[in-house]
């Protein structure tokens, strides 16, 4: 394994583990071991269902452990149960990179079993909470995690979270402050705050923050967390250009580089953070106008889009797919009939290889939007509020309930229309703020009755 020559590994563990059912504690205590070691060699090469399945194994036969253990061992019980955790985690983990949450928790939970003050494994079990916003579940984790650790980051971290969610602003800020004022240099607790005040509509009380990471240090300014948070905070209040710049200073950084870069690519191919896809009502109203001069702008922000795409490298399945993605809005940018149609064939592809992925099914969407085919992207934005919110892909959340807004309003749909819109507003207030109240008073001039039905939104 150390020489990476995995095929004779696996070779090697199958070997050993062919035998006859065996009872003998020292027998089962090597298969759980090889079991163990045979998932992570199946995960190295990316054989990922075979590495559950050997997992699934190694608990059952942990199982079968515990059981010989009790009698035989006494002494070893801890240990035991602490490798029988273990495995639960590496199972959920499994479930957590493929998205199936509700799968993940019961292993998770199972591991807490073995290891009830397991703060990882509560930490873990916290965020995949927080990921399906469960809120109660979550918030009693994370209690559970500061009552006995009180300066434990992540878990302050996600009671801000959680404190923003249920719209106390003043403690989730306080959370943030406990933790900024002991280190204001910790970059990733800034760029979550950052993140969160935008959705809170709150990014005015962004710069003091700002301001105690500079007074810092005098280095402060080049380091590459604090440009990062500088671009967040200057993209979410409307600067691109300066955000680009600010990011760029990022890009190289081994901890923000990705990041960075991610985001680079988001601007240049929306700088206006558009809802992609609505600009065919827009088209079809006769309000768009596109000089040549935008066009030659449009194309050379998607060829730097697409040079700054070759510097990202994904480590997880998930960020390969996140890069797929990517790469093809580039071809949705170029708003050229056959690029559009090669993207739209990618998306598919992933969505119907990744169950309920939601950039997936709104990249689909945008792309029939785009190619006119409205009651095919209405589908897939339809799936996609059914669905449940969750904070991995708010955005995109977000930006699907838009676009099937302005499918509704555009066909006479106005209390369905409000609906979604309403939704929007609860769960982010500021960069998609003005969209939505767009929307609202595109609807209430169309209502004669919309004074009775629609002041709440404002």
């Amino acid at each position: 394994m150390k020489m990476k020559q995995y095929e004779r590994c696996e070779k090697v563990l199958h070997g050993a583990l062919a035998h006859d059912p065996v009872n003998e504690l020292s027998a089962l205590s090597d298969d759980c071991r090889y079991l163990v070691l045979l998932a992570k060699i199946q995960n190295k090469v990316d054989k990922t269902e075979e590495a559950l399945l050997s997992l699934q194994r190694a608990r059952d036969v942990q199982a079968k452990v515990l059981k010989r253990v009790q009698l035989e061992q006494p002494d070893a019980i801890p240990m035991q149960k602490q490798l029988a955790a273990e495995i639960c985690a590496e199972i959920a983990k499994h479930y957590t990179s493929q998205r199936g949450y509700e799968r993940a928790v019961k292993f998770y939970k199972e591991a807490l079993v073995y290891c009830e003050t397991d703060r990882k494994v509560m930490l873990e079990l916290a965020r995949i909470y927080l990921t399906l916003d469960e809120v109660d579940a979550c918030q009693e984790q994370c209690s559970i995690i500061l009552k006995n650790d009180q300066f434990n980051e992540d878990a302050t971290l996600m009671m801000a979270d959680l404190m923003f969610r249920k719209q106390d602003y003043e403690q989730a800020v306080f959370h943030f402050q406990q933790l900024l004022e002991r280190k204001p240099d910790n970059y990733p607790t800034l760029s979550r705050l950052i993140d969160l005040l935008r959705r809170a509509g709150k990014l005015e009380e962004v710069p003091r923050f700002l301001d105690m990471a500079e007074k810092h240090s005098s280095r402060t300014r080049f380091d590459a967390g604090f440009n990062y948070c500088k671009g967040l905070y200057l993209w979410y209040t409307g600067e691109p250009n300066d955000a680009l710049r600010h990011f760029n200073k990022a890009r190289k950084d081994n901890d923000w580089g990705q990041n960075a870069v991610y985001n680079m690519i988001e601007i240049y191919l929306n700088p206006d953070n558009d809802t992609m896809g609505g600009e065919v009502f827009e088209t079809l109203d006769g309000e768009i106008g596109n000089s040549t001069e935008k066009q030659e702008s449009e194309q050379l922000a998607v060829r730097t889009a697409e040079k700054l795409l070759k510097e990202l490298k994904p480590q997880t399945t998930g960020g390969h797919v996140q890069l797929r993605i990517l790469e093809n809005y580039c071809f949705l940018a170029t708003k050229q009939k056959a690029n559009v149609e090669k993207a739209l064939t990618v998306f598919t592809e992933i969505a119907n290889n990744e169950k309920d992925h939601v950039p997936a099914l709104l990249a689909m969407a945008t792309a029939y939007m785009m190619l006119k085919q409205t009651p095919r992207a209405r589908n897939q934005l339809k799936r996609i509020a059914k669905m449940n919110w969750s904070i991995v892909d708010a955005d995109e959340f977000e930006k699907s309930w838009l676009l099937l807004a302005d499918i509704y309003i555009h066909s006479g749909k106005y209390d369905m229309a409000g609906e979604l819109l309403k939704r929007c507003l609860n769960h982010n207030k500021v960069s998609l703020k003005l969209l939505s109240i767009l929307k609202c008073y595109f609807f209430v001039k169309k209502q004669s009755n919309s004074d009775k039905t629609f002041p709440s939104l404002f």
